[in-house]
């Protein structure tokens, strides 16, 4: 099998392509990635072929479809600070850059996996039973949200006017190495690594639903090898914990006092909670995550922050700075 994994270089897609070269080691991997600041060539593991380009440029998209057997699309502008700060890149890579894929898709008879987010349902109140399935009515709240829903609707709309044979999955927040320290949970290893108070958002009740990346990719898989071409899986792996109490974790965890933070501004628009109901992912196709121990998968993301400070340490000025400029 040949596998063209689209932002192979970004957080979710490099540890993608390691688990595929770990567990399915005859699979030929090829990446393309654009290699902005959220990808990183030393995500990505020796003698995978790593092809950098834009994944809206048709030319570079279709020559690499046309070799494929299969497409897993990651490649996404992903962060919502940064799509209030600036939405085209957004539009740009999530829209375009899908557009572009379906097209290539279409013409070579090409399989595509759409990986998407649980952002695109909006949120739920923090005492609502419901929690997201496939047939939750999309409601996005930023622009990161939006384009995302934006390219799930293409998808959808390919299969059933062209009959493409495509797959989506929309996941919760995942967590482990290799996470670019712009997001929640690294930035808060590596400023406690750095001797600086961790930064919460408004009061920190805001709920997510926590997944280790290992476990979502193993679910990409299974969809590959057993879901319906058509169909929507959702991925989660029931870990709804609120930011506060993630905060604290990692304090304790690294020594510190659980009240040892500092309250920031909350963010326009922020979505309360996110919840998964996976059963459709469980039942039909027999997934089941095994990372069922959050506290043990942040101890172990921590050390892997630990003991790759040569990895994120060159990322970190920037990103506080940008922080900074905006009070965040």
């Amino acid at each position: 099998m040949r596998i063209l994994v689209t932002g192979g270089a970004g957080f979710i897609g490099a540890n993608f392509v390691r688990l595929t070269r770990e567990v399915r080691p005859e699979v030929q991997v090829t990446v393309l990635d654009l290699l902005t600041y959220a990808g990183n060539v030393d995500s990505i593991p020796e003698g995978v072929e790593l092809v950098t380009g834009d994944v809206a440029d048709a030319g570079v998209v279709d020559a690499l479809v046309r070799d494929a057997d299969v497409v897993v699309h990651f490649a996404a502008e992903s962060h919502n600070d940064n799509s209030l700060d600036d939405p085209w890149p957004f539009v740009h890579t999530n829209i375009v850059g899908t557009f572009q894929l379906l097209e290539a898709c279409r013409r070579h008879g090409t399989r595509l996996h759409h990986v998407s987010t649980d952002e695109v349902y909006g949120d739920l109140e923090l005492d609502d039973p419901a929690k997201f399935t496939p047939d939750t009515p999309y409601n996005p709240s930023s622009p990161y949200s939006s384009t995302k829903a934006g390219s799930d609707l293409l998808v959808r709309a390919w299969v059933r006017s062209f009959g493409l044979e495509a797959t989506i999955s929309n996941c919760s927040n995942n967590y482990g190495p290799f996470q670019h320290v712009e997001k929640f949970i690294p930035r808060q290893i590596t400023n406690l690594i750095d001797g600086v108070r961790p930064k919460l958002y408004g009061a920190g009740l805001n709920v997510r639903d926590w997944i280790h990346v290992d476990d979502h990719n193993r679910a990409v898989w299974t969809i590959l090898e057993h879901g319906r071409v058509g169909e929507t899986y959702l991925i989660g792996a029931d870990g709804e914990v609120d930011n506060k109490t993630v905060v604290q974790t990692l304090l304790e965890l690294m020594g510190h006092a659980a009240d040892d933070f500092e309250h920031v501004a909350d963010r326009p628009g922020h979505d309360m909670r996110y919840a998964i109901d996976a059963t459709k992912l469980r039942e039909e196709l027999g997934w089941q995550p095994q990372y069922g121990d959050f506290r043990a998968g942040l101890a172990a993301t921590i050390d892997w922050y630990r003991a790759n400070e040569d990895w994120w340490r060159p990322l970190k000025d920037a990103t506080e700075a940008k922080y900074a400029r905006l009070g965040r």
